[in-house]
């Protein structure tokens, strides 16, 4: 575990991501792939897990709280989920590495609106294609990741949040 988390502090440094302009926005996978497993409880003790959400296109976002481009970006996305969440869309944050008290103190400066999820192992996250953190997956409702973001955005971008919104009504793999 702390191999991975040592793994994503030099690629975060080594890589000096910052909050990415909007002009920037998602990277379409060329080969969009089935998402990985990921069932993880939330911070009130309730399974999550991908099944749950079938038929609807999701954002998962990969952070920490020692990550200073995940704080920069979680303001940006919990703007994002007041416009999403009567949409049919869901929104997920995975944190990863951390205990509950550790991201229960963290949310007191930055508020997390939508459903955090507690991958404390980091074990789930090993599964995914996670380069450094934050990283986000944009999935369409069959549950193939076609978008993703290494580094943070500014999710509230409406360009952005069109691409999302797009999911609803193709079917693009």
């Amino acid at each position: 575990m702390y191999k991975k988390i040592i793994s994503f502090i030099i690629i975060l440094l080594l890589a000096n991501i910052k909050v990415v302009l909007a002009g920037e926005l998602l990277t379409r996978l060329k080969n969009p792939v089935i998402a990985p497993a990921l069932k993880l409880k939330d911070m009130d003790e309730i399974v999550h897990e991908l099944t749950d959400y079938s038929g609807k296109p999701v954002i998962i976002n990969f952070w920490a709280s020692w990550c200073p481009p995940c704080r920069e970006e979680l303001p940006s996305m919990n703007r994002a989920w007041d416009k999403l969440k009567q949409e049919g869309i869901i929104m997920l944050a995975v944190n990863v590495g951390e205990d509950e008290d550790t991201i229960f103190s963290f949310m007191g400066n930055y508020p997390i609106d939508f459903t955090v999820l507690l991958d404390q192992t980091g074990e789930v996250s090993e599964h995914w294609p996670i380069k450094g953190l934050p990283t986000t997956f944009v999935l369409n409702s069959d549950g193939y990741i076609v978008y993703q973001a290494i580094g943070g955005r500014a999710w509230d971008d409406k360009k952005l949040l069109d691409t999302v919104r797009s999911l609803k009504r193709l079917d693009i793999k």
